[in-house]
């Protein structure tokens, strides 16, 4: 149907009343029109009775009426709207009354008007065939997306139907894509952390693959000048021999190199226990690399959720038949809806208390065991009691099953506790894992005495495990709690008597000896100031000088005075150390910021503020956090197996940076070939 816009019919005047001449002929019955389209027409006589509508812009010609037919503005809004005016299109910064704008359904109204007018404040915006190429790249890379998804007919069909101007994209081009968002996102990440005014701490990972290729996942940890505790993947190195005492070596002097953290590295946490070769070539490596702290003692430490996956891995090794007995009976439950729906039945008359659910586990994930366990355990009764409703069930357990579940369960519960604060906190865990170490290692101390041959032996294997951890470990994370203000070294104390008894206070020195040796060190070697650091100590007055403090500072006349406090200094920033020890403990609020407290108090303890920010980095595990509760080793899928390993790095690396900010939007692509 022919719509037209610019004309309206006089009430008592039929149509035919309005034949068409020439403006002059009728002023009284046209109206002004009215449409936005005439802002860039004009309507010119070609022949007698022939008129057509001239493009302000490019001069083009449409029709628009011949005789007694009227071609209306449809097409007229297309040529403006639609982008085909090319004068329009090289011009669009000069004028911005454009038209045709999509519907919102946030607006309100229940169906979308068959056509809105842009409003002069709604610009027109143009294809871009790079912007549009920027934004599938970060599509790909946000969600996982194959890189080949461009080249799929239906993405094709579904982009063209969009945007018949878009170009298809080829494998190629995508890669080149994806690879270039990941370098402007790394160029953003390299300006932020040469900032920081700490040291780097660095966990590994190491994946594999169904070529026998190893994936070694470097993330580095470190706190800003805000006092923000970050995380960032910095690299994923491909190691063709992952088993070689090499490979962690090479993948993590590339990471040092790649980001110029030499000097910076404070500690190293592993995700698989290095072997003693491994060691060997590792030390000399940081002993050239990096200055070792506290004689490498901070240095190599395991992770904490490794650990604790393996001691899980032996409560469910040990109580495997029970487990596949309450397994299958979930199973059996949960199968179809009258089974599900009996079992509910069934525990509605029993006014069982329980608010758990049946569900089945994740056999990769030893957390959704534990969970499934205890649920069952919960409704046991519904379980002893359900044959009596559907006598096509016959797994219920015994009495003993049931017993022996919950005493997996006490085995389980505490490891769970202390690995879901992984999943849960921002803040540095190596305080928190202090206590929950010692917690575990103390419980499992009591299990061994027990007479149950069963507990006793499974708390000795375990043991062995949360032993090895500690003693590897204990340093580290008792120095991270005497940086917390609400504990210092009474939470040390307290909880080495309960380890060690009578030989607690050796072990009790050895923590005290080397937070001071460590104070001795940041006092002596301190980092060279960054530019942010260096704008923290000048704002410290916040910006207020004069002019006689300005030339005061700039005196060369007190170079005496520099000389004697570079003599002093010593022994006054040991007394810094000595005067937070021996300051009451702070109120233990389960809310508390330590790293904002030591922001606030920086300019008390300036050196001793270092030493903290850089210990309260170290994170106690390597996991992602998807992977805390994993009891298999990480896999790369086959699809990204596939990949060149740059590309790997690229799309791994560029996701874990997008989700947490990207860097400006640039129009312009950076060119990569294939």
């Amino acid at each position: 149907m022919t719509e037209i816009t610019d004309m309206e019919t006089i009430p008592g005047e039929s149509n035919n009343q309005l034949a068409l001449t020439t403006p002059e002929a009728q002023p009284i019955k046209r109206r002004k029109k009215k449409s936005m389209v005439w802002e860039y027409f004009t309507i010119e006589n070609v022949s007698a009775g022939c008129r057509r509508a001239y493009c302000k812009r490019c001069k083009q010609s449409f029709a628009y009426s011949t005789g007694s037919k009227v071609a209306g503005t449809s097409h007229l809004k297309r040529h403006i709207a639609k982008g085909t005016c090319r004068a329009l299109l090289r011009g669009q910064g000069q004028d911005n009354n454009q038209f045709i704008t999509p519907y919102n359904p946030k607006m309100g109204g229940s169906e979308p008007p068959k056509r809105r007018y842009r409003s002069p404040s709604s610009p027109f915006i143009p294809f871009d065939q790079d912007r549009c190429r920027h934004e599938i790249a970060r599509m790909i890379i946000m969600h996982e997306y194959p890189l080949h998804i461009v080249e799929h007919p239906g993405f094709i069909a579904f982009v063209q139907n969009l945007q018949p101007q878009f170009d298809k994209m080829s494998f190629n081009t995508v890669q080149g894509d994806c690879v270039a968002t990941y370098l402007r996102e790394k160029q953003s990440l390299m300006n932020f952390i040469e900032g920081i005014p700490g040291r780097f701490c660095l966990t590994l990972d190491m994946w594999s693959s169904n070529q026998t290729l190893g994936y070694v996942f470097i993330t580095g940890h470190f706190v800003d000048s805000g006092w923000k505790l970050h995380r960032r993947v910095f690299n994923v190195v491909m190691e063709p021999y992952p088993d070689s005492h090499s490979a962690l070596s090479h993948a993590i002097a590339a990471c040092l190199s790649d980001w110029s953290l030499e000097g910076k590295l404070f500690s190293l946490t592993f995700n698989h226990p290095l072997s003693e070769a491994g060691l060997e070539n590792l030390r000399p490596l940081l002993c050239v690399k990096n200055p070792l702290i506290l004689n490498g003692q901070l240095l190599i430490r395991n992770c904490i959720a490794r650990t604790m996956s393996s001691m899980a891995k032996d409560v469910l090794g040990a109580g495997q038949e029970i487990i596949k007995k309450i397994r299958d009976s979930v199973k059996y439950v949960k199968m179809s809806e009258s089974h599900d729906d009996k079992f509910i039945q069934v525990k509605n008359q029993l006014q069982v208390p329980s608010e758990k659910s049946l569900f089945l586990d994740n056999q990769t994930q030893w957390n959704t065991t534990y969970q499934m366990l205890a649920a069952a355990s919960e409704l046991k009764e519904v379980f002893d009691c359900l044959d009596t409703y559907d006598p096509d069930y016959k797994l219920a357990p015994s009495m003993e099953d049931w017993k022996l579940a919950e005493t997996l369960c006490s085995f389980l519960k505490p490891l769970f506790d202390a690995a879901s604060i992984l999943t849960t906190t921002t803040l540095p865990t190596v305080i928190t894992f202090f206590y929950e170490v010692w917690k575990i290692h103390v419980d499992l101390g009591r299990s061994i005495t027990s007479e149950d041959p069963f507990i006793s032996n499974l708390a000795k294997a375990m043991q062995e495990k949360i032993d090895k951890y500690w003693k590897d470990c204990s340093l580290v994370l008792a120095m991270a709690v005497v940086m917390d203000p609400r504990f210092k070294m009474k939470l040390v104390e307290f909880s080495f008597t309960k380890i060690y008894g009578e030989d607690a206070p050796t072990y009790i020195k050895t923590v005290d000896d080397g937070i001071h040796e460590l104070f001795l060190e940041y006092v002596a070697l301190p980092l060279p100031l960054t530019p942010t650091y260096a704008e923290e100590v000048n704002g410290a007055n916040n910006g207020k000088t004069n002019e006689s403090q300005g030339n005061l500072l700039s005196d060369h006349g007190l170079a005496d005075f520099d000389v004697y406090i570079m003599e002093t200094n010593s022994q006054h920033m040991k007394s810094e150390l000595d005067q937070y020890l021996e300051e009451s403990l702070l109120p233990r609020v389960q809310e508390f910021d330590v790293l904002g407290w030591w922001k606030l108090n920086k300019m008390k303890y300036p050196t001793l503020s270092k030493m903290a920010r850089d210990i309260l980095s170290i994170p106690v595990s390597a996991a992602a956090t998807e992977s805390i509760f994993d009891i298999t080793d990480k896999q790369l899928d086959e699809y990204r197996s596939s990949l060149r390993p740059e590309t790997v790095e690229a799309l791994i690396c560029a996701k874990d940076w997008l989700h947490y900010g990207s860097s400006d939007v640039s129009n312009a692509l950076v060119k990569m070939e294939f």
